[in-house]
């Protein structure tokens, strides 16, 4: 993509070389209800290969699809993460639960020093998504040094396709299946880091979500059932069996179901404590083996 000079203000060239008015384009999206709408007109001029593509991809944000899927892509703590259509989008708040899992891990890595071999850290993303969690855990983690030994798992075959794109240099390996069902066996007792970004909106609350949300991405990666925790019950059961002696499992919730997801945890074995970031309007919850 070209860009011109029409009264002091860029447009874009697509490949027929017809040019695009930005201000029109913005004005397209601010009717159609986009708060952002300057913001994303750039995203979508920059996105576009030829006035035909971004033709299309205006109707498509237009008509209601979220921004990123008409990109291709996420952006979650400063790196873009491949997105289809259906896939739960990473949202910025939960990269307060990265940063827990990281600061975590790298006190586990600390206690280990002195080890004459030292074992690489194994992170599990479950219900991996796009992969964003344990891709952006994996990072931190090998920039210290660290030997990271990377797995995810998620139930959506999109998902799934999007996690292998986005975990490759990472050398992560990505499973399709009901939580923890097609991990290999040999991961029981070696998970140092279990991130579990589990669906926690309970059902009836579904209909109160922005239409982005409820009526774009897969109703499985967001239906958390009757009280929101119905998935994390079945992980905080299973985890114990995968977690390694002073493994970490974390999860987010709303700070509403925090103490319950805590109390879920304890049930099941786990010290269990919550961290909050007002900043980032998150809460997590933690449970060590």
């Amino acid at each position: 993509m070209t860009f011109d000079r029409v009264d002091s203000e860029p447009v874009a060239t697509g490949g027929g070389g017809t040019p695009v008015d930005r201000d029109a384009v913005v004005g397209r999206l601010r009717a159609a209800g986009c708060v952002f709408a300057e913001d994303e007109a750039e995203l979508l001029l920059s996105n576009a290969a030829t006035t035909a593509g971004l033709d299309a991809a205006i109707a498509r944000r237009v008509a209601g699809e979220p921004l990123e899927y008409v990109l291709g892509w996420a952006e979650f703590a400063g790196r873009r993460f491949a997105v289809e259509p259906g896939v739960f989008v990473p949202r910025h708040r939960t990269e307060f639960l990265v940063d827990q899992a990281v600061a975590l891990a790298r006190d586990l890595d600390a206690t280990r020093a002195g080890m004459p071999s030292v074992p690489p850290i194994v992170v599990l993303d479950l219900c991996c998504g796009s992969g964003a969690i344990g891709a952006m855990v994996a990072a931190a983690l090998s920039r210290d040094g660290a030997d990271v030994e990377l797995h995810a798992t998620d139930i959506e075959p999109a998902a799934v396709r999007c996690a292998r794109r986005n975990l490759a240099d990472a050398g992560g390996r990505v499973y399709q299946g009901d939580l923890f069902e097609p991990l290999p066996v040999t991961l029981h007792s070696r998970v140092r880091i279990l991130a579990a970004n589990v669906p926690y909106v309970p059902t009836d609350a579904i209909a109160l979500m922005p239409p982005e949300a409820r009526e774009h991405e897969a109703r499985v990666t967001l239906d958390g059932g009757l009280d929101g925790l119905a998935v994390l019950r079945r992980v905080a059961a299973a985890a114990p069996r995968w977690l390694a002696p002073g493994g970490h499992l974390l999860v987010e919730t709303s700070e509403r179901q925090a103490t319950d997801a805590a109390g879920i945890m304890s049930g099941h074995g786990l010290a269990a404590r919550i961290a909050t970031s007002e900043e980032a309007a998150s809460t997590v919850v933690i449970g060590t083996s």
